[in-house]
C-alpha cells in the first residue's frame, strides 16, 4: 500500500475517532506542566500544530518540537522522544480522562495506544520539520 493511501486511511480514522474529543498533553514529573492540545487545529493558540504558539513553536520552552528543550529533546526524561524518559507527557481529554503517555520508551507502563500517539512517535523527526504539512496529512 502506498504512503499516500496509508495517510488517507489514517486521516479518515483520526477525523472520526480523535476529533470527537479534545486531547491535551501535560508534562513534568507531576504532569502539571501544560504542553498543548494534541488534536486542535493549526489556528488554535494551544495547538502543538500551530508553529506560532508556545506549544507548536520549534523554539518554545513548552514545545515537544523543540529539540533542545526539556519536552522535545531526545535525551530529556520529560520528552516523548527519549527512549529512556521517566516522565513523558500524559495525554488527557478535557474531562481529565487519561489516554496513556506519549513516549518512545518501550518500557514505560501505560504507554498510549492511540493511533495518533503511535504516528507521532514513529514520525516525530519528520513531523517537526514540516508541522503544518503533517497536520494536513493527518487531519484534513
Amino acid at each position: 500500500m502506498s504512503l499516500k493511501k496509508i495517510f488517507t486511511l489514517i486521516s479518515i480514522t483520526l477525523c472520526c475517532i480523535v476529533q470527537a474529543q479534545t486531547l491535551h498533553l501535560y508534562g513534568g514529573s507531576n504532569q502539571d506542566q501544560y504542553l498543548g492540545c494534541l488534536n486542535c487545529d493549526t489556528f488554535d493558540k494551544n495547538s502543538i500544530w500551530n508553529a506560532y504558539s508556545d506549544y507548536g513553536n520549534a523554539f518554545g520552552s513548552k514545545s515537544i518540537w523543540n529539540t533542545h528543550g526539556n519536552y522535545g529533546s531526545s535525551y530529556s526524561t520529560y520528552s516523548p522522544w527519549s527512549n529512556y524518559a521517566s516522565y513523558p507527557p500524559a495525554i488527557v481529554d478535557q474531562d481529565g480522562n487519561f489516554f496513556g503517555y506519549l513516549t518512545l520508551n518501550a518500557y514505560k507502563s501505560e504507554r498510549s495506544e492511540l493511533e495518533l500517539a503511535q504516528i507521532l512517535c514513529q514520525y516525530h523527526d519528520a513531523i517537526r520539520t514540516d508541522i503544518n504539512g503533517w497536520y494536513n496529512k493527518l487531519f484534513r
